[in-house]
C-alpha cells in the first residue's frame, strides 16, 4: 500500500516506518537515474510547479533535477515580487489559481502556516520545501536517507544510534524535521548542543521523549561531539533573529574544526550538514580543514537529494510500482 499516493508532503510526522523503507529502497533503486547513469520518462507529460517565496539554490534545484530526471517538465519562480501577493492576494487564492496549471507544488516560504493554508486550498499535492522556521520534511528525507547509508558501510542500524544536533537548533527547521523522522526507529540518544538562546524548541524535545528517546541538552560544543555516531552541524540562522538577539554572537565557541574532531569524535562519526555552510574564518560552522576527512559526509548527504526526492514524487504521483522495469541505460557521457 503506498500512503503517499496523493497526498502532500508538509510535516515529518506523516510518516511511518514502513514508508519510509519504501522510500529508501525506491531512492537505491533510482540511484542510476538520479545520477545520469541511466534514465526512465515515467513522469512524461507531467509538469511541477516550484514556487519559492524565499531564495534557495541547493534545494530548489535539486527538487527540479529529481523531477525532470523521471522525465516530467517543471517551471519555476523564486521571490515574493513573482506574485500577485504584492498586490493584495491571498495566500489561498494564489493557490488555488496557480494549482490549476500544475500536477504537483513544491513550495517555500517564510511563514510557518502558509504551506498549510496552500495546501488546504489545492487539489493537488503540495510539497513543503521549508516553511520559515518550522519544518524541512524532504531535508530530513535525505538526511535519514544518507545515516541509513552511511550505517550499511558501517555496520551500524539506525536503532540504538547516537545522534548529535549542533549549532542554531531553534531556528534550523533541518533538525526539527530530522527529530522527528529519527524517532521513528528505537531507543535513540539525541545530543542538543546549542547557545542557551538558540536551544531546540521544547516541542521537538517532548516528541522525541514521548516516544521513548534520549534527550541530553548541553551549551557545551565538545559534549556535542563526544561518543556519537551523527554529528549534525547547523549554521546560525541570524536572519531569523528577533530583535536583540542580533547582538548575540556565538559563532566563536560553536566552530567545529579538524582539531576539534580528531580529540572528541569517533572514529567512524558521520559528520553532516543540510548546507549552505559558512566557510569564513570563525564562522559558526564546519571548517574546510575537515574535508579530507573521510568522516564528512556533507557531499554524499548532498548528493542523496535527488534520488530521495525522486523516490518521493514517484510514491507521490504513484509511479513507484514497476518503476524498475522503465529505467534504461544513458546513452551520454557520464563522468
Amino acid at each position: 500500500m503506498n500512503a503517499l499516493l496523493g497526498q502532500s508532503v508538509l510535516s515529518c510526522e506523516q510518516f511511518d516506518l514502513h514508508t519510509l523503507n519504501k522510500l529508501f529502497t525506491l531512492a537505491d533503486i533510482l540511484q542510476p537515474v538520479a545520477y545520469g547513469k541511466a534514465y526512465t520518462k515515467v513522469l512524461d507529460g507531467a509538469v511541477m510547479g516550484s514556487l519559492f517565496f524565499e531564495a534557495s539554490t541547493r534545494t530548489r534545484l535539486s527538487f527540479d533535477a529529481a523531477f525532470m530526471r523521471l522525465g516530467g517538465k517543471v517551471s519555476s519562480t523564486t521571490g515574493v515580487s513573482f506574485s500577485s501577493i504584492v498586490k493584495g492576494e491571498s495566500i489561498e487564492d494564489t493557490a488555488r489559481v496557480i494549482s490549476g496549471y500544475f500536477d504537483v507544488l513544491v513550495v517555500r516560504h517564510p511563514e510557518e502556516q502558509a504551506i498549510y493554508k496552500m495546501a488546504q486550498s489545492t487539489d493537488i499535492p503540495v510539497i513543503n520545501g521549508g516553511n520559515g522556521a518550522g519544518e524541512h520534511p524532504t531535508q530530513a528525507l535525505l538526511d535519514a536517507y544518507t545515516i541509513h547509508n552511511e550505517f550499511k558501510l558501517n555496520g551500524k542500524t539506525m536503532d540504538g544510534c547516537k545522534i548529535a544536533m549542533i549549532g542554531d537548533l531553534r531556528y534550523g527547521r533541518t533538525v526539527h524535521s530530522l527529530v522527528k523522522l529519527m524517532s521513528l526507529y528505537k531507543n535513540i540518544t539525541f545530543t542538543f548542543a546549542s547557545p542557551d538562546f538558540l536551544k531546540m524548541p521544547e516541542y521537538i524535545t517532548e516528541f522525541a521523549r514521548e516516544r521513548g528517546h534520549t534527550i541530553i541538552e548541553t551549551d557545551e560544543l565538545k559534549h556535542g561531539i563526544h561518543n556519537n555516531d551523527v554529528i549534525y552541524a547547523t549554521r546560525i540562522q541570524k536572519e531569523r533573529f528577533t530583535e536583540g538577539e542580533e547582538t548575540r554572537k556565538p559563532e566563536l565557541s560553536f566552530r567545529i574544526n579538524q582539531s576539534m574532531i580528531d580529540q572528541y569524535a569517533m572514529k567512524d562519526a558521520i559528520i553532516m550538514h543540510p548546507l549552505p555552510r559558512d566557510s569564513r574564518e570563525n564562522a559558526n560552522d564546519l571548517s574546510n580543514d575537515l574535508d579530507q576527512d573521510p568522516r564528512l559526509a556533507i557531499f554524499r548527504q548532498s548528493d542523496a537529494g535527488v534520488p530521495a526526492r525522486m523516490a518521493l514524487f514517484a510514491m507521490v504521483l504513484g509511479v513507484d510500482n514497476g518503476i524498475e522495469n522503465t529505467i534504461k541505460p544513458a546513452g551520454w557521457f557520464v563522468p
